[in-house]
């Protein structure tokens, strides 16, 4: 197994050195001589890195190895300062009380419900200044872009910041392991993506999604648990019990149809709920992760991750494709099940062989750190000096407007 090759070995760069290496190679684009471009060495802070996704949100400053706040994205918005009506995007409503879920599948729905959260994050979470601090904040590989016209509107009206920086996820992730040209395979809360990166730029038309995700598999669990036994009280576990039933006991499968076949391998074990209430695992324990691999288990027509990596990387010309699938970077929570390396690996290169693609090896790098990888990312990237040249200012937003994110976040 090839897995974190390319991130480990004394003898090898590390992933700062890397990262500078490669910022320093990478070109400006049409900004690259404009008198727009500014440094930010007089505000006389770090930035702040936000990694905002539709379960969690991950907030830190830049330099540091950990995120300091890890918050749930809809547990942080107010539901009883505005109405809100069933059926409204990103709201439920339960007990007669509203929870607005700003982002959904990776992409905002309710941008009223994305300022409170960023501001109780910023000065009730960080306790920071907004308009004193700039911002890196992380932008999905299918975010719309006039969603990162809005985000830029949001930072630089609603909270006054005095620059910020919108980089992709997929990067970020692969800046995480000191990489900038791979795969980045992110599986989260809310949504899944296969981003081919080259040169530090994400290729858009090569991204593939899948709205399979953590927050799918916790309600296919709850499904499972309830089908397999009659007590009543599993339909009524709150959702944080069945979060933390799929996180300690959930595995993925290397050979699914054997193991479902033959119980002498389901490996059962309990949890104990409190009030005298147990819940015994048997199989669910990988069942529930497996419709990352096979969505047809949920009625989803979408193929799995493994086919949608084979599919990213068939879109990029063939020249790059060993380069790119020499680093396939996983990054997310809902990567972290054990077995779901392998499981990925296994499949991918059966897929090759099966395409007759079987001269790309494609080489995992699973960090155990990859469930903040992309927060991560964005901290070694906006501690380093020579990102500084990379901000959006806000005399540059006051200048040319929101549209300007397409030019300097290209």
């Amino acid at each position: 197994m090839r897995r974190g090759s390319q991130a480990e070995g004394g003898s090898k760069p590390s992933g700062a050195e890397v990262l500078t290496a490669g910022l320093a190679g990478l070109k400006m684009a049409s900004l690259s001589n404009s008198r727009r471009v500014r440094r930010l060495s007089s505000l006389g802070h770090v930035a702040v890195v936000v990694d905002q996704g539709s379960g969690f949100t991950k907030a830190g400053f830049a330099g540091e190895e950990q995120p300091r706040l890890v918050l749930k994205s809809s547990s942080l918005v107010p539901s009883w300062d505005r109405p809100v009506l069933p059926g409204a995007p990103g709201c439920e409503l339960a007990g007669g009380v509203a929870r607005a879920h700003p982002i959904k599948h990776g992409v905002v729905v309710d941008w009223e419900a994305l300022e409170g959260l960023w501001e109780r994050l910023l000065v009730g979470g960080l306790r920071v200044c907004p308009d004193e601090w700039p911002v890196l904040v992380s932008d999905s590989p299918s975010a719309p872009p006039a969603g990162r016209e809005r985000v830029a509107e949001l930072l630089f009206e609603a909270l006054a910041v005095p620059a910020c920086h919108l980089a992709s996820t997929a990067l970020l992730a692969l800046c995480s392991v000191g990489a900038f040209s791979g795969l980045a395979l992110e599986a989260g809360a809310g949504v899944c993506h296969a981003t081919p990166v080259y040169a530090g730029h994400s290729w858009h038309k090569a991204t593939f999604r899948l709205d399979v995700a953590g927050s799918t598999l916790s309600r296919y669990l709850r499904e499972l648990l309830v089908a397999a036994g009659p007590d009543h009280r599993l339909q009524a576990l709150p959702h944080k019990i069945i979060t933390q039933l799929k996180k300690r006991c959930c595995y993925v499968s290397l050979d699914f149809g054997g193991d479902l076949c033959n119980p002498a391998r389901h490996h059962p074990v309990s949890f104990y709920l409190g009030g005298g209430c147990t819940v015994c695992l048997g199989s669910e324990r990988f069942c529930c992760p497996e419709p990352l691999f096979q969505p047809g288990l949920l009625g989803q027509a979408e193929p799995g991750l493994p086919i949608l990596a084979f599919q990213a990387l068939q879109r990029v010309p063939a020249t790059l494709r060993t380069r790119l699938a020499n680093t396939v970077v996983l990054a997310g929570g809902s990567t972290l099940f054990p077995g779901f390396p392998e499981r990925l690996e296994l499949e991918l290169e059966a897929q090759c062989r099966r395409q007759g693609c079987g001269t790309l090896q494609p080489c995992l790098v699973a960090k155990p750190g990859r469930g903040t990888a992309v927060w991560t990312g964005g901290s070694m990237v906006a501690s380093l000096r020579t990102f500084q040249c990379r901000w959006m200012t806000r005399a540059m937003y006051q200048e040319c407007g929101s549209r300007l994110v397409h030019e300097v976040f290209h």
